[in-house]
C-alpha cells in the first residue's frame, strides 16, 4: 500500500511539473521594443541602422528581439494614440525619432524608458533634467540642430554669394528654437530671411510655392523628421522651382540635394540608440545615460546638382567638403 501511494505522489508531482525537458531551464521573456515614429515605412536607413546595430549586439527581431512598429504615416495626430498602444501592450522600451514623438512618448508613461532623439534643448522641452543626468525615463540623442543652423546659412551664403534673401522651411510642431536660431544667424550674414511653416506632408508642395513667391534665391531646410521623411520629394520640389538648397543630413544630398552639412543620422541610431537600449535591458537607468551629441559633422556636395542649377562651387566649399558626388 505504501509502495502504491508513492507512485501515485510521483505521478501527480510530473502532472502538476511545467513542461520542460530534463536540464532545460525555464525560458525567458523576449524584450519588446517600440518605435513611434511619424514615418511611413518600416524600412527606412535609420530603421535598418537600428536593426543593424542590435544585430552587433546580438539581438535578431523575431527571435531573442520583438520590434514593434507603430507609424504615423506623416499624421502627427495620430502619435497620441500609437503610444497609448505602445504602452498597454506593454513593450519595455519605447524609441522615438525626433522631439514630437518623444514629448508624446513622454506624455504617455513616466515609467516604460524612452530612447531616441529628444531635440535640440531637451532641458527646455521637460524631457530631461540635464544632458549629463537625464534622471527620468527619457534618454538618447541631441541632434545639435539649433546650433547648426547658422553654420549651414553661412556655407549656402558661401556658395552663393550673391544671395539677399534666404527662405527657411520649418515646422511649428518642432517649437520655436530652431527658427529663432536661423533668425539671429541671417542677422550677421546681411541677408533677409523667409519663414515658410510646413505643419504636415501635405503642405510641401504649397510650401516651395510660398518659398518662390517670396522672392527666395535660395532655401535652408531646417531638421525635421517628417522632412527628413520626405525628402526625395523636397529634393525633386527644389530643383523644379530651380532653388539652391541646404540640408540637415547628408542623406538629402544622396537624393540629389546640393549642399548638406550635418549628423550622421543612420550612425546615431546604429551607435547610440541600439547600445543603449541594450544597456537598458540589462538593468542601466534611463536617467543615468547621459544625452550623447555628435561630435562629427558632414559637409557634402553634389556636383551634378550644381551643374543642373548652373552654379559654380567654389574651391574653398570643395575643399572643406568630406564628400563631393560628381
Amino acid at each position: 500500500m505504501r509502495r502504491r501511494s508513492l507512485v501515485i505522489a510521483g505521478l501527480a508531482a510530473l502532472l502538476l511539473a511545467p513542461e520542460q525537458s530534463v536540464g532545460q531551464q525555464p525560458q525567458s521573456k523576449i524584450p519588446r521594443v517600440g518605435i513611434l515614429s511619424p514615418a511611413e515605412q518600416t524600412s527606412t536607413k535609420i530603421f535598418d541602422a537600428f536593426r543593424d546595430g542590435l544585430r552587433d549586439l546580438g539581438y535578431v527581431d523575431g527571435q531573442n528581439i520583438i520590434i514593434e512598429y507603430r507609424l504615423a504615416d506623416g499624421d502627427y495626430s495620430r502619435l497620441p494614440t500609437l503610444a497609448g498602444e505602445l504602452v498597454r501592450f506593454p513593450v519595455d522600451i519605447i524609441v522615438t525619432d525626433g522631439q514630437i514623438s518623444a514629448l508624446v512618448a513622454h506624455e504617455a508613461t513616466r515609467t516604460i524608458p524612452i530612447v531616441g532623439g529628444v531635440g535640440s534643448d531637451p532641458v527646455a522641452a521637460g524631457l530631461v533634467e540635464s544632458f549629463a543626468h537625464p534622471g527620468g525615463n527619457v534618454t538618447g540623442f541631441s541632434p545639435f540642430g539649433a546650433e547648426l543652423n547658422a553654420k549651414r546659412l553661412q556655407l549656402l551664403k558661401e556658395t552663393i554669394p550673391a544671395i539677399s534673401r534666404i527662405a527657411a522651411l520649418w515646422n511649428p510642431a518642432e517649437g520655436p528654437v530652431v527658427l529663432r536660431s536661423t533668425e539671429e544667424a541671417v542677422r550677421t550674414l546681411g541677408v533677409q530671411l523667409h519663414p515658410v511653416a510646413i505643419a504636415t506632408s501635405e503642405e510641401i508642395v504649397a510650401g516651395f510655392e510660398a518659398v518662390e513667391a517670396s522672392g527666395a534665391e535660395a532655401v535652408v531646410i531646417t531638421p525635421v523628421g517628417m522632412f527628413w521623411n520626405h525628402r526625395a520629394r523636397i529634393v525633386a520640389l527644389a530643383a523644379k522651382h530651380r532653388m539652391p538648397a541646404i540640408y540637415p543630413e547628408r542623406e538629402y544630398v544622396d537624393d540629389g540635394g546640393l549642399l548638406a552639412y550635418g549628423r550622421n543620422v543612420p550612425d546615431q541610431w546604429r551607435r547610440v540608440l541600439a547600445r543603449y537600449v541594450d544597456k537598458i535591458l540589462k538593468g542601466e537607468k534611463p536617467g543615468d545615460l547621459p544625452i550623447e551629441q555628435p561630435t562629427k559633422f558632414e559637409l557634402v556636395v553634389n556636383l551634378k546638382t550644381a551643374k543642373a542649377l548652373g552654379l559654380t562651387i567654389p574651391r574653398s566649399i570643395l575643399a572643406r567638403a568630406d564628400e563631393v558626388i560628381e
